[in-house]
């Protein structure tokens, strides 16, 4: 599973997302991509969960990209643990995702293949996604 090799901080702050996808808006690195249409938290392990599919449905051609990573650290407090006594330990990371965001990239294979990848991958998402091919020129 996908973790930062090592933070500043151990903990942080729940924070709001905001906003939409400017950066990491486009199909960069492969022919065809999987947007997020969708605001929301993935986990590190729906991220694995996601590209499996995809790995398994292409079997061995082309190439893929996971173009997002998870860097914010989600706490927990213990079952049956009484309230205050400080912040849980960090549990599990997260990458905040806005609409807008390509989260997956495929090339090497044709379209109707990548298509149907990236639907077996975002059923395993818990967003909203959209299919989406690169455009010409960029």
């Amino acid at each position: 599973m996908l973790q930062p090799a090592r933070r500043k901080f151990r903990k942080e702050h729940k924070g709001r997302n905001t906003g939409v996808a400017t950066r990491g808006a486009n199909v960069s690195f492969g022919d065809f991509g999987l947007k997020a249409t969708e605001r929301g938290r993935i986990t590190a392990r729906q991220i694995e969960a996601a590209r499996r599919a995809i790995s398994r449905h292409i079997k061995r051609g082309g190439r893929i990209f996971i173009r997002i990573f998870p860097d914010k650290p989600i706490s927990q407090k213990p079952a049956e643990v009484r309230m205050g006594n400080g912040k849980g330990n960090p549990e599990y990371y997260v990458a905040e995702i806005q609409p807008g965001k390509v989260l997956y990239e495929i090339n090497g294979v044709p379209e109707q293949l990548a298509r149907e990848a990236f639907l077996l991958a975002s059923a395993k998402l818990p967003l909203k996604c959209t299919f989406v091919a690169r455009q010409v020129g960029t």
